[in-house]
This record gives structure tokens, sequence and C-alpha cells, in this order.
């Protein structure tokens, strides 16, 4: 039960965020806007390592295998996409898309065992239940 409530904040907080984010965007610009995303989400970061974990911070690059350490890079590029995507379509139409791509490649993922994921077999309610979403956007976007 507690999964599922912290995925409600993550959804709920990305949207906040989007937005904030493209509108600090309109007064700066869009890599200037993302240095600051990124550089007060250090901040909070290491002040939340500080006071609760204070494991070595070098354990880290132990990390095997090391492309695993890009998903901070990766961050950077969906502060970019989803500041342009909710400047050129509207925080609602851009969620919708987002949370269906992030819905399908996860599925993908799942089903190749990429990255170390735990492979699962093809479900066919799933794939059905994508379509399905896939439909709930086109009808809320018409």
């Amino acid at each position: 039960m507690i999964g599922f409530l912290i995925a409600i904040i993550s959804g709920a907080l990305m949207s906040v965020q989007g937005v904030f984010n493209t509108q600090v965007t309109k007064s700066s610009g869009i890599w200037s806007a993302s240095v600051f995303v990124q550089f007060t989400a250090l901040l909070v970061c290491l002040s939340a390592w500080a006071i609760t974990e204070r494991s070595p911070l070098s354990k880290v690059l132990t990390v095997e295998p090391k492309y695993m350490l890009l998903g901070g890079a990766i961050g950077a590029f969906i502060t970019y996409t989803v500041i342009q995507s909710m400047n050129l379509l509207g925080p609602a139409k851009a969620v919708m898309f987002i949370v269906i791509s992030q819905l399908i490649i996860a599925y993908v993922i799942e089903l190749f065992g990429w990255f170390g994921v735990e492979r699962v077999p093809l479900d066919w309610r799933k794939v059905v239940g994508m379509v399905i979403a896939i439909a709930g956007v086109i009808l809320f976007k018409w």
C-alpha cells in the first residue's frame, strides 16, 4: 500500500515540478533553469544524505555495470524534455504522453530483462491496458 502512495506522490510532484520549471524557463532559459533545478536537487540530496545515511559517497562508484551511473545525466535530459513538452503541449497533455511513454518503455524493459531487471513474460492484458491508455490520450487530446 505504501508503494502506491509513494507513486501517487511522485506523479503529483513531477507534474508540479514540470509546471514550476516551465515558468522559470520563461524568465531565464531552458539550460539555466535546468542548471538551477539540478543544483538545488544536489543540495537537497546532499542534505538528506548528511542527515540520514552517511555511508561513503565513493560507494556509488563501485556500481556495476558502470553505465548505471548515467542516471544523473539522463535526469538532465528529463528536466529539459519535461520543460519543453509542457511548454509546447501544456501540462495535462504533456504529462499524459510522458506517463504513457514511461509505461510502454518500462514494460519493454521488463519484457526483455534489460538493465538487470527481472524478465517477465508477455501478458496480453497489460498490452490491452496500454492500448486503452493510449486510446484515452487520443480521446483526451481531441
